[in-house]
């Protein structure tokens, strides 16, 4: 009991809560269930923001400053004289300012539209944020964004411009990283350099203060911005493409304009506001017209130059790859080559390049004219032409016409474009590197005589040349002045070589010859397997004019960095590949190629002769697929050539097939007469060692006493000739069908010849078998007649008169009848059917007087005589056949009454007319005008005999068939 007691007591003295601790427990409890609130809340927030920026990685300080100071800049090509050509091919211009260079009044515009608490702030302006959020929500009429010029450049480096919750949540948190790495005057001039500022007066989107100060007002120091223009050009950011006063064409945009006026007054209100301008400067920036201060419409570099932008570019990428490989020759592969054309459009480069803008103008007024050119072919397109013009000291290009028009085709014809050259290539692979080893003289004396090669497709191949004659023994001079294709084909093949033919055209710059051309026998006329380009063949001639230096052409004189630092210098590598003398003697042929030869046309349309020397050479190939001109001052070289895109289109008629020389002719003189002070040079200066020789014509050495032609030329001195003319000799010998003989005992004297005769390297007899074997495997061929050269009378015989006498008395000629032709008696008749007849005598009695003989023809020389005796005598005519036994057979008589002479008169006992050394027919060696020095040139006969023995004029120059499409025309 005592025990339940006291349990009892204990019970009822247990002290009771007061009311204080029961509040202070409900705020305890409060309190922490506030905390677990804004710690659960805050941790929602932070697990939203961590799902934001789970994928973003954590940049660095370095990262930060990398990508911060990393800009795509403007790269521009300049032409020779240092003015712009434009900008690199590329949408945007992009110009980077110092923070230095930035004007105040620049500052002030941007910091008063864009964030005027920017020096305030660390990256966020929690004001402006809380704003734009009211706003958004309120959906106020005037929104604005609410972010930091900090933030506006976090977004534009490191994030994209779509405009969401969770972007602006990173720009956020970029924008106080970026404040912690960066100071003020680097985002400051990071967001100038940066942000887009609409489309400059040329149409390009201009990025960054620089370039808008350029490209909207033409101005390029900022400092030179008045308040106006700063407030105009600070409001652009906010919407470039809605304020921008020009389109992408440059072309003014009057409604942007006007919503870029109304921004511009803005800004200035701002900046009255902020205490950055007066009250009067307010007034003064509000009256200034702006629209009168806009940069004038200029079109872009790749609309007005689009073939040399592209030419530049292009280089220009190749040097950029050639230098990131040490200069190491690589293979520049696509995607590399690609590497390199965007580092240099994006790099901020300036490329100086060697265009004289004066030079590059002319050339083009003269393609840019349709007047110059035949009208376009539905079928074959425009009528293509490229050229280019290299300094010769240097191989600095100075001009070049790229094509006609680049919005037909855009390829450069001039440096990208292959094609056959036809006989442009003669002076390069054969003439040249055989005067330079003492091969041939000018004077040297080479057989326009037919070879034949082997053709897998047809058997054998017979070249060819242009006038469809082959003329024989002629001097080189005269072979390049007329283009003979036979002589050159012989240099190339059996004289120099096609190895060290091929060679010779590297060392000159002519980079297209592969495998396959040393084995083409026609490649001198023009027959590789690819071609050559314009720049190449323009460079090797250009070696020549340098007097015998290469300097290998080209266009990039240096590239400089966006830093100003020289990445590139052109360094010149003048090699010589051949003598002075060579040079000179080579110049001097092609210095007649114009007077004399096959340049005819520039002879006839180039203005300045008595001023500024020029040579050349002219080419085309087959068909007229391609026509060239090469030539060149002692200052520059220009190469021309005309054709279509397709090589199956051809030139037609004489107008286009000249085209190239007419074309060069006009070029030249509108260079000259643009670009004067180009042309120093007055004269192509002779050299020690040129002296002037004459030498026999039958062979180019030294005349003996049995020498009766001479020609006159230039010698390096070096390689005069010390042999006689041991190639000629007097002979008596017999003609038939084209070929001289040994005459047979008992031949008839009035039927030889005693005279002059020539030993030619390849005897005629020889030509004539190999001609004939030659037939047998060809399915088409022109008759042995054709193939015989003009001079083949001349040769030396060393076979006798392959005639054999039967025995018997020959077969008497027939059907003799006489007509008169302008008054004069023409005897025809029919040949003898006897094999041994080496000719036939003509015996007239005139008025009853004795029979005579009048005249003699030898077999195949024709069946009818032309004489002297007018119809108004009274004429009695007859015709014998005789063997080469001297036996003779006469035929009837014609004309008269009177009877056939019974027995007939034996040659001794016939008057003859004096001999004149040769028989109707028969020219003897061509002595076809003169040589410099007024010496007699061999092989260039007028005329051939014709089938009735009297003169016809041969055909006129045509086509020249060759081998796959290449001898050259002319």
């Amino acid at each position: 009991m005592s025990q339940e007691n006291i349990k009892k007591t204990a019970t009822d003295i247990r002290p009771r809560r007061s009311w204080l601790r029961r509040i202070g427990s409900v705020v305890k409890w409060m309190f922490i269930l506030g905390v677990m609130g804004v710690l659960i809340a805050g941790g929602a927030v932070g697990g939203f923001i961590a799902s934001i920026v789970k994928d973003d990685p954590v940049r660095s300080e370095k990262m930060i400053q990398e990508k911060v100071g990393e800009n795509v800049v403007t790269g521009f090509a300049y032409f020779r004289d240092g003015m712009p050509i434009g900008q690199l091919r590329t949408e945007e211009d992009r110009r980077l300012v110092a923070y230095k260079d930035i004007p105040q009044l620049v500052i002030d515009a941007v910091l008063a539209i864009e964030d005027n608490h920017f020096y305030e702030h660390h990256g966020v302006d929690i004001s402006g944020t809380m704003r734009a959020v009211k706003q958004k929500l309120l959906n106020e009429s005037v929104q604005t964004g609410g972010s930091t010029l900090t933030q506006q450049l976090a977004r534009r480096v490191f994030l994209n411009l779509d405009k969401t919750d969770d972007r602006k949540v990173k720009e956020i948190l970029l924008s106080l990283r970026l404040e912690r790495f960066l100071s003020k005057e680097e985002i400051l001039t990071a967001y100038l350099n940066k942000v887009p500022f609409g489309n400059g007066s040329n149409g390009y989107n201009v990025y960054g203060i620089k370039a808008a100060a350029k490209g909207i007002f033409g101005i390029d120091n900022l400092n030179k911005l008045n308040v106006a223009q700063a407030a105009y050009l600070a409001g652009l950011p906010q919407l470039p493409s809605a304020y921008s006063a020009f389109n992408g064409y440059g072309e003014f945009n009057e409604a942007a304009f006007k919503r870029a006026l109304d921004r511009q007054h803005l800004v200035l209100r701002r900046m009255l506001e902020e205490n950055k301008i007066s009250s009067s400067q307010y007034q003064e920036a509000l009256a200034f017209d702006i629209k009168k201060a806009l940069a004038p419409h200029t079109k872009k570099a790749y609309v007005t130059f689009p073939y040399l932008m592209m030419e530049t570019e292009r280089q220009a990428a190749a040097i950029l790859l050639s230098l990131e490989n040490n200069n190491q020759e690589t293979a520049k592969g696509g995607s590399q080559l690609e590497e390199a054309r965007q580092q240099l459009l994006t790099g901020g480069y300036r490329v100086y390049t060697t265009i004289d803008k004066k030079v590059y103008s002319a050339m083009h007024s003269i393609s840019d004219d349709s007047s110059n050119f035949t009208k376009e072919s539905k079928s074959k397109g425009l009528e293509q032409t490229a050229g280019m013009l290299i300094e010769n000291k240097t191989g600095a290009i100075l001009g070049m016409i790229e094509g006609r028009d680049f919005n037909v085709e855009s390829m450069n014809y001039a440096t990208q474009m292959i094609r056959q050259p036809g006989s442009t290539m003669k002076p390069i692979a054969a003439y040249l590197p055989a005067l330079e080893s003492g091969l041939i003289q000018p004077a040297s004396i080479l057989d326009d005589a037919p070879i034949i090669l082997k053709d897998g497709q047809k058997g054998f191949h017979i070249p060819k040349n242009a006038n469809n004659r082959y003329q024989g023994l002629v001097t080189a001079r005269y072979a390049l002045n007329n283009s003979l294709n036979l002589p050159a084909l012989k240099l190339f093949d059996e004289k120099v070589g096609i190895k060290n033919a091929w060679a010779f055209a590297k060392k000159l710059g002519i980079t297209t010859i592969q495998d396959g051309d040393y084995s083409a026998q026609t490649g001198v006329l023009g027959g590789l397997k690819y071609g050559v380009s314009v720049e190449d063949l323009t460079n090797a001639y250009s070696s020549i004019g340098n007097k015998g230096q290469f300097n290998d052409a080209y266009m990039i004189e240096k590239i400089v960095d966006s830093k100003g630092n020289i990445i590139y210098q052109h360094k010149p590598h003048p090699e010589r590949v051949f003598s002075e003398q060579s040079a000179y003697l080579m110049t001097d042929m092609l210095r007649t190629v114009v007077t004399d030869g096959t340049g005819s046309t520039v002879k006839s349309k180039y203005k300045h002769f008595k001023n500024i020397p020029i040579v050349g050479k002219t080419g085309s190939t087959q068909n007229y697929a391609d026509v060239w001109f090469m030539g060149y001052t002692p200052d520059i070289t220009l190469g021309m050539w005309v054709g279509y895109k397709e090589q199956i289109n051809t030139l037609e008629g004489k107008t286009q097939r000249k085209q190239a020389q007419t074309l060069w002719a006009k070029v030249m003189n509108a260079v000259i007469d643009k670009k004067p002070e180009l042309f120093k040079t007055k004269s192509f200066t002779k050299p020690e060692g040129i002296v002037k020789e004459t030498v026999s014509a039958y062979s180019g050495k030294l005349p003996t006493s049995l020498t009766d032609k001479f020609t006159t030329d230039i010698f390096n001195a070096k390689y005069t000739p010390k042999d006689s003319d041991d190639g000629i000799s007097r002979a008596k010998y017999i003609t038939y069908q084209g070929v001289n003989y040994i005459p047979r005992d008992g031949t008839p004297d009035d039927f030889l010849k005693e005279k002059i005769v020539v030993s030619r390297e390849k005897p005629i007899e020889e030509l004539i078998k190999e001609l004939e074997a030659a037939f047998k495997s060809m399915n088409e061929h022109e008759p042995l007649e054709y193939y015989l050269p003009e001079d083949a009378k001349s040769d030396v015989p060393t076979e006798v008169d392959p005639r054999v006498d039967d025995g018997a008395a020959p077969a008497a000629p027939g059907n003799v009848e006489v007509s008169y032709d302008t008054g004069k008696a023409v005897i025809r008749f029919a040949p003898s059917a006897s094999s041994d007849v080496v000719g036939y005598r003509l015996y007239s009695s005139v008025n009853g007087g004795p029979f005579q003989k009048v005249s003699v023809l030898l077999a195949g020389d024709g069946t009818s005589f032309t004489t002297g005796t007018p119809a108004s005598d009274f004429a009695v005519f007859y015709v014998t056949a005789v063997d080469v036994a001297g036996k003779e057979t006469p035929s009837g008589s014609v004309g008269g009454d009177m009877p056939t002479p019974e027995p007939s008169p034996s040659p001794g006992d016939v008057l003859s007319p004096p001999d004149t050394g040769a028989t109707p027919g028969d020219q003897g060696l061509p002595d076809p005008g003169l040589f410099p020095g007024g010496i007699s040139d061999p092989g260039a006969n007028p005329t051939q005999p014709g089938p009735d023995g009297g003169q016809v004029t041969p055909p006129a120059d045509g086509n020249n068939p060759g081998s796959g499409g290449s001898n050259a025309a002319n």
